[in-house]
């Protein structure tokens, strides 16, 4: 069963539309006078606030040494399976062979990796670190898949609370 509903008549000041118009160009002028909060952006940069996750890169120890021992725990934990960690042995001549081993190939496919920290937070080497970086820009995806050596170029050297290299 349907319910018809009647309409009230428009006034003839409706009819115009002027109240609407008025009251949009109200909005606009209020708003033309208040502080701008666009940021005009490669001159000026947003401010970063704490504990914010951005891109995840390997870190080298304080000696310039691999602090990943490739034992793929990061690989397991993320959600995204953008993580490839390919395990390889330490050359016999190295003196640093008591570690178990070193990544072969390490890779995070940055098209897939949402930004979790998860694998930071899984690392027991803490060879994972989230840096403030914000923007990721190419031409293709295969330059979004960041090899080994490109992330340790954007981890840099961070110094160790310890150092678990020295012989004692």
């Amino acid at each position: 069963m349907t319910k018809l509903v009647e309409r009230k008549s428009l006034s003839r000041w409706e009819k115009w539309y002027l109240p609407q118009i008025l009251h949009g160009l109200t909005i606009t002028f209020v708003h033309f006078f208040k502080r701008k909060v666009t940021i005009q952006y490669p001159e000026e940069r947003p401010v970063i606030p704490d504990g914010y996750r951005g891109v995840p890169t390997l870190i080298k120890d304080s000696e310039g040494r691999e602090k990943c021992v490739a034992c793929q725990l990061c690989e397991f934990s993320c959600p995204s399976k953008a993580i490839r960690v390919v395990p390889g042995p330490i050359s016999t001549d190295s003196p640093f062979q008591k570690v178990e081993k070193a990544p072969k190939e390490f890779e995070i496919n940055m098209l897939r990796c949402i930004y979790c920290g998860v694998c930071e937070s899984a690392c027991p080497e803490q060879a994972i670190v989230l840096q403030k970086r914000y923007s990721l820009t190419s031409y293709s995806r295969k330059e979004l898949i960041f090899n080994k050596d490109k992330l340790y170029a954007m981890g840099g050297t961070l110094p160790d609370k310890y150092n678990k290299w020295k012989n004692k």
